[in-house]
This record gives C-alpha cells, structure tokens and sequence, in this order.
C-alpha cells in the first residue's frame, strides 16, 4: 500500500520526487490546497476501491492517519 499511496501523490502533485511519509501533512506539500484535497480524495477512493465518508474527508491530519484508514478499510474487503 505505501507504493500505491507514494504514487497517487506524485500524480496529483505532479511531482515524481515526492517522498511521503506517516508524518507528512498538507502544510508540507505547498501545491496542497483545498482543490488538490479533493482530487487526492477522489483519486485515492478510486484506487484502492473504497469509499471515505463525508465527515472524514477533511479529519486526516497526517498521511499516516489516512494510511491507517485505508488499510483498516482494504482488509475488511
């Protein structure tokens, strides 16, 4: 999962350097604004077939905690 998430970043960055870790946030990545937000959502629910809830678009406040997400949310499917 790491290399998967690793990538849609760089795609919707548009940036193949990008290197995320648990610890990365939005203020870390200065293209990420509210418009970028919810192409990584949209993306990201595309690529790993799962739905994320309304209310918890906006909760992640790390790259670690929408990891944790998704693979809670991947192992039950």
């Amino acid at each position: 999962m790491p290399d998967r998430l690793q990538q849609v970043f760089r795609e919707i960055f548009s940036d193949d350097t990008l290197v995320i870790t648990d610890e990365t946030t939005a203020a870390d990545i200065p293209a990420w604004d509210s418009l970028a937000h919810i192409n990584l959502m949209f993306t990201i629910e595309n690529e790993f077939e799962v739905e994320i809830p309304d209310d918890r678009l906006g909760s992640f406040a790390t790259v670690g905690e929408l990891r944790g997400y998704l693979e809670e949310r991947t192992a039950v499917s």
